[in-house]
């Protein structure tokens, strides 16, 4: 019951991480297809302005995922990192290019070095996701099973590389809603209708991949698929839709702020979705959560320093995210509302 209980705290982290993450990994990707310096001078500009100062701590339920692991199960994470370490590897380069080109963007004044830092954040805002989508994609295949080694096969399938655009769409998604939301914010009604539409076609996205994501794992991840059509994974399945369409609607009102909840939803709940069908394997159908747990004694202190760690990180994550978005720590000047 520890190791069940533990791999739930898991899944939780993930998908705080995918909404937490997400959310800055979507507003490099608006960066990305903003167009050219003057053309995307106002969107980036925004972007700047809602991911700092606070984005870097979404990398803290990373941590808290990889502790899980190599704590919790060993061979699970063994398993993982070894047949996958290729994107895994991809994914942590992109980490650390997207945050320093982030970083180096905004005090650098030359132009033609703040487009090179800018590419870098933004392409690698859109890679990081993807590949980080390809492993869960290798994982829900079955292709990892434990005494896998690494090879394309496990990673560059189609249900991996469904799950990498699903990933990057969910990002692009939530990072559409929050800007719109951020706009409102900073008094910018233009940017408000820019990222309003753009939410929009993220749900769409976001929609259709889902759907054609759902076929794909029908021959090449049957029992994910069977999860997924089924029981608890069908009806949170279902929520993630109907949380969806609560937030394609929620935008465009006067209640906006409101869409930032549902879009959040609608991602956590996918991947509650996710973890339901495959429950109750880690790789299915090689790798339970029994047979990938680490000892009886590790596994109970590390629930205990796993639910401490999360009654103390979840609420100072809250009180550190409202004072961000009331201006708290980081005051808008004049200059910085009329530009």
């Amino acid at each position: 019951m520890t190791a069940d209980v533990v791999a739930w705290i898991l899944l939780l982290v993930i998908a705080a991480y995918a909404c937490g993450g997400g959310v800055d990994y979507g507003a490099g990707f608006w960066d990305l297809v903003a167009g050219g310096a003057e053309r995307g001078k106002r969107p980036r500009w925004l972007v700047d302005h809602a991911m700092a100062p606070v984005w870097e701590v979404n990398n803290v339920w990373l941590i808290f995922v990889l502790i899980l692991m190599w704590t919790g199960f060993p061979v699970f994470f063994q398993t993982v990192f070894t047949a996958l370490w290729l994107p895994l590897a991809l994914a942590a380069v992109g980490m650390v290019l997207r945050g320093a080109g982030f970083a180096l963007r905004k005090p650098t004044r030359r132009l033609a070095a703040r487009r090179v830092y800018g590419a870098v954040f933004a392409i690698a805002s859109l890679l990081t996701p993807f590949f980080l989508g390809t492993v869960i994609g290798g994982v829900a295949s079955g292709r990892v099973a434990p005494g896998t080694t690494a090879s394309a096969d496990a990673w560059a399938n189609a249900t991996s590389i469904m799950a990498g655009l699903i990933a990057v769409a969910a990002t692009a998604f939530l990072g559409a809603v929050f800007l719109s939301v951020d706009a409102r914010r900073f008094d910018a009604p233009d940017l408000v209708r820019y990222f309003r539409i753009r939410a929009w076609a993220g749900s769409a996205a976001l929609l259709v991949l889902g759907v054609i994501g759902l076929t794909v794992t029908d021959p090449h991840a049957s029992y994910v698929h069977h999860g997924l059509t089924h029981g608890a994974g069908l009806g949170l399945l279902l929520a993630s839709l109907a949380a969806l369409a609560v937030t394609a609607w929620l935008v465009a009102g006067p209640a906006a702020g409101w869409a930032r909840y549902s879009a959040v939803a609608v991602v956590a709940l996918g991947i509650a979705a996710w973890g339901f069908a495959q429950h109750p394997y880690l790789v299915p159908t090689s790798l339970t959560v029994q047979q990938g747990a680490g000892a009886s004694a590790p596994l109970q202190w590390m629930l205990i320093v796993a639910a401490v760690a999360l009654v103390l990180i979840g609420p100072a994550l809250v009180v550190l995210y409202r004072l961000d978005t009331h201006g708290v720590l980081e005051p808008l000047t004049d200059e910085d509302v009329d530009r």
